[in-house]
């Protein structure tokens, strides 16, 4: 077809190629008999290549093809395509009332689809805020109130509308001066300066408020209303709460640190044997290297691991502590290697960090490492070997660096033979060995022990206990002291609630320590061992009660024994009488 102009002529092919619509046509057996230039920009195919093509070939989800059997045209139909979202409009060729064809005019709207998706998330996104800031309204403890420029509520919360017995719907839309008189902080739309901390009635409420102006552009277009303290009683308490919250973190932070420099100084004093390990223990903390800790229990091989982290380059990181005998068996593994959320029954929501990871970049201290069932000695052979940990439920391995200090008080030697503990597992803990004296091979630091423990109770018990008489000394360098540092702690924490000077007296130490500086008592050297623990029972009792001036209750809480349990022991050494 032509059509002709003045000084021109123009072909119908050449109109159709200089559209931006695509166009396309097919035979009844929907073979392509006509596409317009655009179509190469949907396509990338040139349009000489795809004529006598079945339309299939190029566009499979087309629904041209319908028009063949419904003889009606198909309008604004959505199509994708190579990334791109076509609108079709798909129409049936009739020629003297015979269907012999279908045209399909595609307009590219990729564009505009993206600017309607952006427009509906942002809409979503509005509506998200407006229900965020509903509730964060609602569930805020001040009292909150917007009015515009007019002085009209547009804005309030159920915290604020409770002064009034209201709903915050009650109040939106009405003036401020309708609602109750003389509302303060509306001065704020004539002034445009905020006041904090103000006393004020509201509703025969005496509050302390803020009021703030709402500006925009430079202009002032509200003012908002804040109910700091609903009641000034509460301002009152909460500065007597915070005076006594300051005071309070100012003696645990000077306690924190003297109890730190008591601690240390534990680890200091005359004995040859524990100089030397110390300065040991120093070169150690440099290296990096796992440390196996061993010696008797009291010893004070926390105190050791503390030292060997606060001497490290790591001593900036964290110090964590696991009590391997402590932790039940089925929890040891959770608290080791976290979980994610959901890993089991009773998993907290959104799931845990275990020891090792918390352990990154500081120091994990295993205590009483010989305790670790041999399953759970594997997975930590496996931690200490490729230095990443599983969480329980996760596939996702994490990358840990962290130093490994752990100590014992039992044989793991012997373990090893009897098939209780691994041997691997040994050999990677037993890099370095650092074996702690018990208390009875250091002696000749008792004294210093002695002051630094009385040291420390005099902070918490907040008394001004001066030393120990040289009696109760002598009790306590003849003492065998099972128990080790730890023991002796504890007698003279014991000691602290006994004293009522300023010296630690032999009366203020335990009956099984009177009863070795009782002169009274005979050498035990004849006899069958029931007497002498008999003998040595009754000794015990009436050194009680000599303490306690008789007073029969306290004697028996300085044994440890219920009241009708002293009883039948002072029937049964004929003591009932005195």
């Amino acid at each position: 077809m032509l059509l002709e102009g003045q000084n021109f002529s123009i072909t119908l092919d050449e109109i159709l190629d200089n559209t931006n619509n695509a166009i396309i046509a097919v035979d009844p057996q929907g073979m392509i008999i006509y596409a317009n230039w655009a179509v190469f920009n949907i396509l990338k195919i040139p349009v000489s290549n795809i004529i006598g093509h079945p339309i299939t070939n190029h566009f499979p989800e087309t629904g041209l093809m319908r028009v063949f059997e419904t003889g009606i045209a198909e309008l604004a139909q959505r199509l994708s395509l190579n990334d791109t979202i076509l609108l079709s409009n798909r129409t049936p060729i009739y020629v003297h009332g015979e269907l012999v064809g279908a045209v399909a005019v595609f307009q590219d709207i990729t564009i505009l689809q993206n600017v309607l998706d952006s427009l509906v998330i942002e809409h979503e996104k509005t509506k998200q805020l407006q229900r965020t800031l509903e509730v964060v309204l609602n569930t805020a403890y001040d009292g909150l109130i917007v009015v515009n420029k007019k002085g009209i509520v547009t804005m309030t919360n159920q915290a604020f509308s409770s002064f009034f017995d209201q709903k915050p719907e009650d109040l939106v839309g009405r003036p401020i001066t309708e609602i109750y008189d003389n509302p303060k902080f509306t001065e704020v739309l004539e002034t445009a300066q905020p006041v904090h901390g103000y006393i004020h009635d509201l509703n025969g409420h005496e509050i302390i408020a803020s009021r703030v102006p709402i500006l925009q552009d430079g202009k002032i277009v509200g003012a908002l209303g804040k109910v700091v303290f609903k009641d000034v009683n509460e301002l009152y308490a909460l500065t007597k709460k915070i005076d006594s919250l300051r005071s309070e973190r100012d003696y645990y932070k000077k306690t924190v640190s003297e109890n730190n420099s008591s601690a240390l100084e534990l680890l200091h004093g005359r004995n040859r044997i524990m100089s030397s390990l110390i300065q040991t223990t120093l070169r150690v903390a440099k290296s990096g290297s796992t440390v196996l800790l061993r010696g008797e229990s009291g010893t004070g091989k926390e105190l050791f691991a503390l030292l060997l982290h606060a001497q490290s380059s790591r001593s900036e990181g964290p110090f964590i502590k696991v009590n391997c005998a402590a932790i039940p068996e089925n929890l040891l593994e959770s608290e080791m290697f976290g979980y994610d959320e959901g890993a089991f029954t009773g998993a907290r929501k959104g799931g845990k960090i275990g020891k090792f990871e918390l352990a990154n970049g500081g120091t994990l201290f295993l205590d009483e490492i010989g305790d670790m069932e041999m399953s759970m000695q594997a997975k930590l052979l496996r931690v200490i070997q490729e230095r990443e940990v599983e969480r329980l439920g996760s596939n996702k391995s994490h990358k840990v660096d962290f130093r490994l200090v752990a100590a014992t008080n039992r044989d793991l030697e012997g373990m090893i033979q009897d098939k209780q503990f691994r041997e691997d597992l040994y050999y990677r803990l037993n890099v370095v060995t650092l074996t702690i004296p018990p208390l009875r091979e250091r002696i000749d630091d008792l004294g210093i022990l002695i002051k630094t423990f009385i040291k420390k109770f005099n902070l918490q018990f907040a008394q001004s206990v001066t030393g120990i008489t040289d009696e109760a000394k002598d009790v306590l360098k003849k003492h065998r002291w099972p128990g080790n540092i730890r023991e002796l702690e504890n007698i003279i924490e014991r000691a602290f609630n006994m004293v009522d000077g300023t010296e630690i007296e032999l009366k203020h130490l335990p009956s099984y320590l009177q009863i070795i500086a009782s002169h009274d008592i005979r050498p035990y050297v004849e006899g069958s061992l029931e007497t002498i623990l008999n003998e040595v029972e009754k000794d015990a009792l009436i050194i009680a009660l000599k303490n306690t001036n008789g007073n029969k209750v306290q004697a028996a809480k300085s044994l440890g024994l219920s009241r009708a349990g002293l009883y039948k022991k002072l029937i049964k050494h004929q003591l009932h009488k005195l």
